[in-house]
């Protein structure tokens, strides 16, 4: 078994050291022991959980989340169902994002269209909008 040292288990993984002690915070990762000047000591599977975590974030899956799969990986009982399911629920939240944003470009292209771009900012449709107010 490897035994690695904060700053190496950062630079395989791809984070800071600030990153690996909050993730220890957090609960999803842990040493696997001190030396005795009391220094962590973590395993090659740390980076590897490192890894996997990072990936999980970019797939848009919250700390919360991405500690729920971590647990459901190591339970005996987990199936891939139960996996399955987790990323059903994920694809369900993004795509409620999207249409979230599609909304917003929306109306921001509507906001910028009503706009001349010329006059002065107390007759400004933009900004009259953010204010609540109606302009045609």
């Amino acid at each position: 078994m490897d035994s690695l040292t904060i700053s190496q288990v950062a630079k395989r993984g791809g984070v800071n050291i600030q990153t690996i002690r909050y993730y220890e915070r957090q609960g999803l990762l842990a040493p696997t022991s001190r030396t005795e000047a009391a220094y962590r000591i973590f395993s090659a599977e740390s980076v590897r959980r490192i890894h996997f975590i990072k990936r999980a974030q970019e797939l848009g899956f919250s700390l919360k989340e991405i500690k729920e799969l971590l647990s459901l990986r190591i339970d005996a009982h987990t199936t891939q169902a139960d996996i399955r399911k987790r990323t059903q629920a994920k694809i369900a939240d993004v795509k409620h994002k999207i249409l979230h944003l599609q909304a917003i470009h929306a109306s921001l292209l509507r906001m910028a269209e009503d706009c001349s771009g010329c006059g002065s900012l107390k007759d400004c449709p933009i900004l009259g909008c953010l204010d609540g107010k109606e302009f045609s």
